[in-house]
């Protein structure tokens, strides 16, 4: 894959859904000045987590699948599983999630779409399924190209939407709320605080490139599309955003029905502006949905060939796709999107989970960048060293940070996630006649088994509501 391949996976797999609520999300919450200082305090922290990931495809070529790879040479073999595991299920429901969007948005012109999860969404969203499963099985080339091809469409719309706002924008409103003293948030920290979490969760893909490291012609490229493509998304994101605030009043934006972007483009330029948004939504989901697609199947293949899962999950067919783990993700997208029809609550709550379950591999996987600069392995250079320990340095407090405004039951509930597929690194190990676990790791499993336990004691006494 060439650098422009590689930089629009990255840009495919941040741009999806949740780009379009940014207007609502922060409306709710946050007036212009809280919007500011929270993108400069995000956009800052995951730069220092996409810069990590730029350092160590330079300082650790040999590590060519990214997360898991990673944090397996930095923790252990358990740690480098659970990793995968936790990225994996992220990909699944998050295709799950862009099925139900697309729908949902629909049911403006289909009612039998309802929001998503009636019979009727989940038949057509089965078929959309297994046609792409069709078309990754030909080949990664050809999906990555249309994957390339949509990406190019739907930052054009958004581009669009940029510019039609930037013409119909009121500075005396955007001005008129500054501080966002209104909003039920309460103080400027609070509001800062309450948006962290939102922007986390539409920074995830920023890792697509080192996750395919393995195809690209040049590994430089692979940090350089990391950077480039991060960039890119967090200029749009933060132009959305601010922009909205000049087209409607913070209430107004707080109340907007999602997607919110086609509330904004309607109040611009009339009810025309709202259909071009829904239209970009849809081709914006279907690019998300190829490129999490194959990061999902990759992250399987890569954990079996490295050892960490069952082998059987490795297997190739003749286009050299990694069929098996092409397989066994859309079975399990397939099974959630069946579940969505009788459990939409559980499904959403779920989805939260699973978002927030990426902070885990990305604090893992600045801890093991801030590891390999303090050690001074591989380095010739004293300023370069000092440089990337003060990056991985920040990503590493930023991700903890997030984890900590999570909070502990958003530990506990990934719990559950991890404990049931931990069976599938047992498998892996007893295949290579090795001990399940270290010591340590069985220690660690039993606290996460001890962890699943209080969590679905708090679900069921609803002690633990979301």
């Amino acid at each position: 894959m060439s650098v422009f391949t590689l930089t629009a996976f990255v840009i495919g797999s941040m741009i999806g859904s949740g780009i379009f609520s940014l207007p609502q999300a922060f409306g709710r919450t946050t007036g212009p000045l809280g919007a500011i200082l929270a993108w400069c305090i995000a956009g800052a922290g995951m730069l220092m987590i996409a810069l990590v990931f730029q350092t160590l495809s330079r300082r650790k070529p040999e590590l060519d699948s990214g997360i898991s790879a990673y944090v397996r040479a930095g923790f252990g073999e358990y740690a480098g599983f659970l990793s995968a595991l936790g990225y994996w299920t992220v990909c699944c429901l998050g295709d799950v999630s862009y099925f139900i969007v697309v729908k949902s948005t629909l049911g403006a012109l289909i009612p039998a779409f309802g929001h998503g999860n009636t019979l009727e969404a989940i038949f057509v969203s089965s078929i959309l399924l297994w046609l792409v499963h069709i078309l990754v099985l030909h080949g990664i080339k050809q999906a990555a190209s249309v994957n390339t091809v949509v990406t190019v469409a739907k930052i054009a719309a958004i581009v669009t939407f940029i510019l039609v706002v930037i013409f119909a924008f009121d500075a005396d409103l955007f001005s008129a709320d500054w501080r966002g003293e209104a909003s039920d948030a309460g103080g400027l920290f609070n509001q800062i605080r309450g948006t962290m979490l939102v922007m986390t969760f539409v920074f995830v893909g920023v890792e697509g490139a080192s996750v395919y490291s393995r195809y690209a012609r040049n590994r430089r490229d692979v940090g350089i599309a990391t950077v480039v493509g991060f960039l890119s998304v967090l200029t749009l994101m933060v132009m959305i955003t601010l922009l909205s605030y000049g087209i409607l009043a913070r209430p107004e934006l707080a109340t907007l029905r999602n997607p919110s972007m086609a509330g904004v483009m309607q109040a611009a330029v009339g009810s025309w502006g709202a259909w071009f948004v829904g239209i970009a939504l849809i081709v914006s989901v279907s690019g998300a949905y190829i490129a999490w697609s194959l990061l999902a199947a990759e992250v399987v293949w890569s954990s079996s060939k490295a050892e960490l899962m069952p082998r059987f999950l490795s297997r190739e067919n003749r286009n050299k796709v990694p069929a098996a783990a092409v397989w066994f993700t859309n079975g399990l997208i397939q099974c959630i999107l069946i579940l969505t029809f009788f459990t939409e609550e559980a499904f959403l709550f779920a989805l939260k989970l699973t978002g927030s379950m990426i902070l885990i591999p990305y604090f893992l996987v600045a801890a093991y960048g801030l590891k390999l600069a303090w050690s001074g392995e591989d380095y010739g250079s004293k300023e370069q060293r000092h440089r990337d320990l003060m990056q991985a340095g920040l990503a590493t407090i930023y991700a903890a940070g997030l984890i900590y405004a999570g909070g502990l039951k958003f530990l506990l509930l990934s719990s559950i996630v991890y404990a049931l597929g931990t069976p599938l690194f047992i498998i892996a190990r007893r295949e290579q006649k090795k001990p399940a676990f270290t010591l340590a790791e069985a220690g660690f499993f039993i606290l996460l088994v001890i962890g699943a336990g209080f969590a679905v004691y708090g679900l069921a006494s609803r002690t633990i509501v979301v």
